[in-house]
C-alpha cells in the first residue's frame, strides 16, 4: 500500500487541528504519539538510488537476508553495510536494502556476509490499469534499489550465515521431499520465497494468500493450544486453584514468540505475536485492558517498533480483520456455535474481500467457500503436524514420520485448492468495477455488523448497497465514432489497445527479454479476444509476445509487413492504402507501399497505421525511420491530435519535416526505463516541444490512456505528473 510522505504528513497535520480544536487530552496525546512515530518512519522511508548511480558498477558490503533460488540465478535481498562508487558519482551511504539477481552463483546461505559488485538502478516496474505495481511493492518492501552481481568470480564471502540459515539445513538433512519442505519453510519459517510461483498463483487464483506463512491466525492458534493445555495440566496438578494460575497464560504467550521467532521475528510473524501477547493479556482479566483498549494498545506498539507498518497492507488487513472479529462477537445475540462462526467467517470474508480489492484490484469468486474448509485444514492439520515434527525432530524416526504426514496433506490441500480454481468462474472485475465492488462488500459487512438492526433491515439494508454499487460500476461506454487507445508501459517494446463502440484491436504485441520473458504475460489474467493483431515488423521488442497471443488468446486476423514477419496463419500483409471502416472509425495503412518497394532494414518495414475518427486522428509509425516519413508527409500533411513516436522516440526518427508538416498536438513515447538506448533522443524532446506538443512517455508515467469523444480528447497517465512535459493528463480537450 504506497501512501506518498505528504499525505501522512497532511493528514497528522489534520488530526492535530482536530485534537486542538476538541481539546481533548487523549486525542492530543495520540497525536503526539504519532507525530513521533511519523518521524521515526520517515527517517526509515527508502530513498531511491540517485539517478547517476543507475546503471554504474557499486561496490557493495552486507549481508543475506533472504534468497529465492529461480532457475540459472539466485534472487537475493541484500542489507547493504557499506555501499561505495567511483569517486565522480554520487554517494549512496543512504542505501539500506537492494534486491540483487546472481547469475549462476555459489553455494549461498540466509545470514552469509558478502562482498560484492553490483550494477543497479532505481526500483521500478511496470504501470498499467489494474495490475502490479512493482516498483511501489519495492519500496514499500523497504528496497532502495534493484540490480544483478557483476563480476562474480571476485565476490568475496566475510562471514558464513547463521541464524535461520541453521534452523534451514536442519530441516534440509531430515525432509528429503522438496515440495514438503518448501511448505514447512513457508508455514514455520515465515519464509514466502521457498514457494514457487506456480504455487502462489494458484494461492492467489483461490484467494487463500493469507494461509501461506506464519500469520496471526496461526499463531493464535499455536498459543491456543497451548494455553488449554496448559489450563489442563493446572487443573489435574493444581485442581483447587487452576483458575487462578498465571503458568498456562505465561506459556501460550512464550509459545507465540517461540512460534514467531522460528522465522527470525520477521515483521508479520512480530506483529501477530504482539497482537497475542496483548490478547493473551486481555483474556487473562489479571488487570487487562477492554478489548478495544488491547486493540489500540497493540496498534501502537506495532506502530512504535515499526512505524513502515503504517504502508504495509498486511497491517491494515491485520488489525481491520481483528476489528471486524471484535465486534461480530461481542456483539452477537447467543446462537449455537456452528453459526456463530460461520457468520464470523462470512463478514471477514467480506471485509477482506473487500479491502483486498481495494488494495490488489483482484478477488477470487469461491474464496468465501474455499476458506470455510482452507482455515480449519490449515490451522488445525497443517500447522500442528509441521510444529510437532520440529519439536520432535531430534527423535529421526518421530519427526519424520509427522513430516511425511505433513507433505501428505499439504498434497491435499494444494490438489483440493486446483480443484475449486479449474471449477470457479474465471472473472475479474475491470478496473472501473474495483471501487463500486469493494465498497459494495464493505457496506454489506457493516450493515451486518451494526447492532440492534433487525434482520429485515440488514436484508433491505444490503440490496440497497448491492443495487447502488452495481450500478455506479458501469464505466462509460464508446459510442459510434468514439475511440480509446492505450499506449501499455511494456518496457523497451510497444503494444498498444484499441478499442472502438464494438471492436478491439493490438498494435504490437511487446517485448520478449533474453530469459524468455515477455511482457504481455502480465496485463491480463483471463483470454482476451480481438478483431485484429497488426505486428508493425519482426523485431522481438514488437513482436515478442505473438507466441502468448497465438497460444492463450483469440484473435480473429493478423497483420504484418510480410508474410514470414510472424509464424501465424491466414496472414494479411499490410500495405498502403488497405483500409476498413467499424464503428464511424477509418483505420488505414499509410506503409508500406509495395513488395517491390520494400526496404532492407527490418524498422522501415513497420506498418503505418492512421486511425480516424469524425473528430480526431491518431497516427502509430512503428519503428520507421525518417526516409520511410518523408515518403508518408509527401502523401499525407493533416494535423494529427495523437502521434505514437516513431521507434520509441530514436534520434532516427521524428524528422524535423514531418513534424513540420502533422503538427502533432500531443505525443506518446513507448520507451523502457532507462534503456540502453537513450531513448526518447533529446533532439526529438526539444523538437516537439518546440512545436509545442505535449508529450508524454511511457518509462516515467506508465501506461497512457486516451479517449476521444465528442466532447474532445482525454489523456490519462497512471503518474499523476508527466515525465516529458508538465502536461495534465484529464484536461486536454478539442485539439
Amino acid at each position: 500500500m504506497r501512501v506518498p510522505p505528504e499525505t501522512w504528513l497532511w493528514g497528522l497535520a489534520l488530526f492535530w487541528l482536530l485534537a486542538a480544536a476538541l481539546y481533548h487530552r487523549l486525542l492530543l496525546l495520540v497525536a503526539a504519539v504519532l507525530t513521533l512515530v511519523l518521524y521515526h518512519g520517515l527517517a526509515q522511508w527508502p530513498e531511491p538510488l540517485a539517478d547517476g548511480l543507475a546503471k554504474q558498477e557499486i561496490a557493495l558490503s552486507g549481508r543475506i537476508v533472504s534468497l529465492e533460488r529461480l532457475e540459472g540465478r539466485v534472487r537475493l535481498n541484500f542489507a547493504v553495510a557499506r555501499c561505495q562508487g567511483a569517486a565522480e558519482l554520487p554517494r549512496c551511504d543512504h542505501l539500506k536494502n537492494v534486491r540483487l539477481d546472481w547469475y549462476r552463483p555459489p553455494v549461498l546461505e540466509k545470514g552469509d556476509r558478502w562482498r560484492l559488485t553490483a550494477r543497479l538502478k532505481p526500483p521500478h516496474g511496470f504501470r498499467n490499469p489494474g495490475r502490479f505495481d512493482y516498483g511501489a511493492w519495492l519500496m514499500d518492501e523497504g528496497f532502495g534499489a534493484i540490480g544483478y552481481v557483476r563480476d562474480a568470480d571476485n565476490a568475496v564471502r566475510l562471514q558464513r550465515g547463521d541464524g535461520p540459515a541453521l534452523t534451514e539445513r536442519w530441516l534440509a538433512s531430515r525432509v528429503h521431499d522438496d515440495f514438503t519442505r518448501r511448505w514447512l519453510q513457508a508455514l514455520t519459517l515465515g519464509d514466502g520465497g521457498a514457494l514457487e510461483t506456480s504455487q502462489w498463483t494458484l494461492l492467489r487464483d483461490t484467494g487463500t494468500t493469507h494461509l501461506a506463512v506464519i500469520s496471526g491466525l496461526h499463531v493464535g492458534l499455536v498459543s491456543g493450544w497451548v494455553l488449554l493445555l496448559g489450563r489442563l495440566l493446572a487443573r489435574l496438578f493444581q485442581p483447587y486453584c487452576w483458575r487462578m494460575v498465571i503458568w498456562p497464560w505465561a506459556l501460550a504467550g512464550l509459545a507465540a514468540l517461540a512460534y514467531a521467532g522460528l522465522s527470525g521475528f520477521a515483521p508479520p510473524a512480530m506483529r501477530a505475536a504482539i497482537m497475542t501477547l496483548i490478547a493473551l493479556w486481555t483474556a487473562s482479566g489479571r488487570h487487562a485492558p477492554g478489548v478495544w483498549q488491547a486493540w489500540w494498545l497493540a496498534f501502537l506498539i506495532v506502530v512504535i517498533s515499526a512505524p513502515l507498518s503504517l504502508v504495509s497492507s498486511g497491517f491494515w488487513l491485520s488489525f481491520g480483520a481483528v476489528a471486524v472479529l471484535i465486534v461480530a462477537w461481542r456483539w452477537q445475540e447467543k446462537r449455537i456455535w456452528w453459526y456463530t462462526i460461520l457468520r464470523s467467517q462470512a463478514l471477514l470474508s467480506l471485509a477482506t474481500g473487500g479491502a483486498t480489492l481495494l488494495l490488489f484490484g483482484q478477488m477470487a469468486s469461491f474464496s468465501l467457500l474455499t476458506n470455510l474448509i482452507a482455515i480449519p485444514w490449515v490451522s488445525v492439520v497443517m500447522v500442528p503436524l509441521a510444529l510437532l515434527g520440529w519439536l520432535l525432530s531430534p527423535v529421526p524416526q518421530a519427526g519424520q514420520l509427522l513430516w511425511w504426514l505433513f507433505g501428505q496433506t499439504a498434497h491435499l490441500f494444494e490438489t483440493t485448492l486446483e480443484q475449486v480454481r479449474q471449477w470457479q468462474p474465471q472473472w475479474q472485475p475491470v478496473p472501473e468495477q474495483v471501487w463500486p465492488i469493494a465498497i459494495m462488500a464493505l457496506l454489506v459487512c457493516l450493515v451486518w455488523l451494526v447492532p440492534g438492526l433487525a434482520r429485515s433491515w440488514r436484508w433491505v439494508a444490503s440490496l440497497m448497497a448491492f443495487s447502488l454499487c452495481l450500478g455506479g460500476s458501469n464505466a462509460p461506454a464508446l459510442r459510434s465514432g468514439e475511440l480509446s487507445l492505450v499506449v501499455h508501459d511494456v518496457g523497451q517494446g510497444q503494444l498498444i489497445d484499441i478499442r472502438t463502440a464494438s471492436g478491439r484491436w493490438l498494435y504490437d504485441s511487446g517485448p520478449r527479454t533474453r530469459s524468455g520473458f515477455m511482457a504481455i504475460t502480465t496485463l491480463w489474467d483471463q483470454a482476451q479476444h480481438f478483431d485484429g493483431v497488426i505486428v508493425s515488423h519482426g523485431d522481438t521488442d514488437h513482436a515478442g509476445g505473438v507466441p502468448v497471443l497465438k497460444a492463450l488468446h483469440k484473435v480473429d486476423r493478423w497483420w504484418a509487413p510480410l508474410r514470414d514477419t510472424i509464424d501465424v496463419e491466414g496472414l494479411t500483409t499490410c500495405r498502403a492504402g488497405a483500409s476498413w471502416r467499424v464503428d464511424d472509425v477509418n483505420f488505414t495503412f499509410l506503409w508500406p507501399r509495395s513488395k517491390a518497394t520494400m526496404p532492407a532494414a527490418e524498422n522501415d518495414r513497420s506498418c503505418v497505421l492512421l486511425i480516424e475518427t469524425p473528430r480526431h486522428r491518431f497516427l502509430i509509425t512503428g519503428d520507421a525511420g525518417q526516409d520511410v516519413e518523408s515518403r508518408i508527409v509527401a502523401h499525407y500533411q493533416e494535423p494529427v491530435d495523437v502521434l505514437v513516436a516513431g521507434h520509441h522516440g530514436s534520434h532516427g526518427s521524428s524528422s524535423q519535416r514531418m513534424v513540420d508538416m502533422l503538427e502533432p498536438a500531443r505525443v506518446i513515447y513507448s520507451a523502457g526505463y532507462l534503456n540502453a538506448y537513450g531513448h526518447p533522443a533529446d533532439s526529438v524532446v526539444r523538437r516537439f516541444h518546440h512545436a509545442g506538443s505535449c508529450q508524454w512517455n511511457t518509462a516515467l508515467d506508465g501506461a497512457i490512456a486516451v479517449t476521444s469523444r465528442a466532447s474532445g480528447i482525454r489523456v490519462v497517465s497512471r503518474h499523476p505528473v508527466s515525465g516529458v512535459e508538465q502536461c495534465r493528463p484529464g484536461v486536454e480537450s478539442g485539439r
